[in-house]
């Protein structure tokens, strides 16, 4: 997904000293190098951590086991695998502008990075058909949005996705548009995603659909809440004291504050990875102009969003902090944890 960038200077070093085809190699101050490891090595922990924590209390506690949790479950499991499989050797990658992990882990690695971006989305697009039922048809919610239903949607997402990810590498059709380029830059010690530069097909299923999808949904979410509210306030008799109209503010708050808490799940998604596909999309009729370090910063934003999804659960959830509270105390190994109350009090 990311390119090995290259500087001009006297003295051109190369990430293999001794191999004619080698890539050069950026060379930075060792003092840059070693926060940008600090940075992104606290931003992997966090990532791997959080996420767990999440797997982990939806697992454990019988309570958070519900048809929404299952996809914010199935959501902490990507970003677990981004944090623990993806984010180490990208940061390798990144800041020693060389890949060292040869070519067969190379397309193994972006498989990965691929399989687990589809899941990503397409988990948050069925997350907002959830909220969709939740909300818009709640008398059929526990009918159409079942726990059975619910796991073998996500497993259809990452069969869908694992599918999607073998057939671009086994197919042909996306290096055509690049051949050219990719033989002015091939060289050993870069680590190229053809997907990534064919760009159209793979931006619009991965990304662009998906998310007109999850747009469409939520303006429709937006505006059923808005009629629902103002029909109940407009259907109270004028006889009613208080009591009614504030039921139905509170049950109007809540049902906003789920669309709401999904909704910056989405947006805080889509801003992260805007910006990597549109340039996916626009780049080659540009001949590539994007310098890859501005490629590789737009990946980068693209993969914090793993890193942000935990703390955006802290913020968002009271489950969740209760779990991390629970799990850090060690009280998750009592006998009688996992029916512990999440519900308000």
């Amino acid at each position: 997904m990311n390119l090995t960038y290259f500087e001009d200077s006297g003295d051109v070093q190369y990430c293999f000293e001794f191999v004619n085809t080698s890539c050069p190699k950026v060379t930075r101050p060792i003092a840059i190098n070693a926060a940008l490891y600090i940075c992104i090595t606290i931003s992997i922990l966090i990532t791997i951590f959080g996420n767990l924590v999440v797997i982990i209390s939806v697992l454990h506690f019988k309570q958070l086991q519900t048809p929404t949790n299952y996809l914010v479950l199935s959501l902490a499991a990507v970003d677990f695998l981004v944090g623990f499989i993806v984010l180490p050797y990208s940061m390798v990658r990144s800041v020693e502008t060389c890949w060292y992990f040869g070519d067969v882990f190379c397309k193994v690695h972006s498989i990965i990075d691929i399989v687990l971006t589809i899941v990503s989305i397409y988990n948050l697009c069925f997350i907002a058909v959830d909220r969709y039922y939740a909300v818009c048809d709640p008398l059929r919610y526990s009918i159409k949005i079942t726990l059975p239903v619910t796991t073998v949607t996500v497993i259809l997402i990452w069969l869908f996705a694992i599918f999607y990810g073998f057939s671009v590498f086994l197919s042909d059709f996306s290096k055509k548009s690049v051949d050219d380029y990719m033989a002015t830059i091939s060289c050993e010690g870069s680590c190229i995603a053809y997907a990534k530069f064919e760009g159209h097909m793979d931006a619009l299923i991965v990304f662009f659909i998906p998310i007109f999808i999850i747009l469409g949904v939520y303006v429709k979410i937006f505006f059923v809440v808005k009629r629902k509210y103002s029909r109940k306030i407009g259907n109270m008799p004028n006889n009613n004291h208080y009591t009614e109209e504030n039921n139905i503010k509170i049950l109007h708050n809540e049902e906003q504050i789920a669309v709401k808490n999904q909704g910056a799940i989405i947006c805080i998604f889509i801003f992260s990875w805007l910006p990597f596909y549109v340039n996916s999309i626009l780049n080659p009729y540009f001949n590539f102009l994007i310098p890859p370090a501005l490629h590789d910063i737009f990946t980068w934003f693209g993969f914090f969003n793993s890193t942000l999804n935990p703390v955006l659960y802290a913020f968002l959830y009271p489950w969740f902090r209760k779990a991390l509270k629970l799990i850090l105390s060690g009280q998750i190994f009592n006998s009688d944890s996992s029916t512990m109350n999440f519900l308000p009090e």
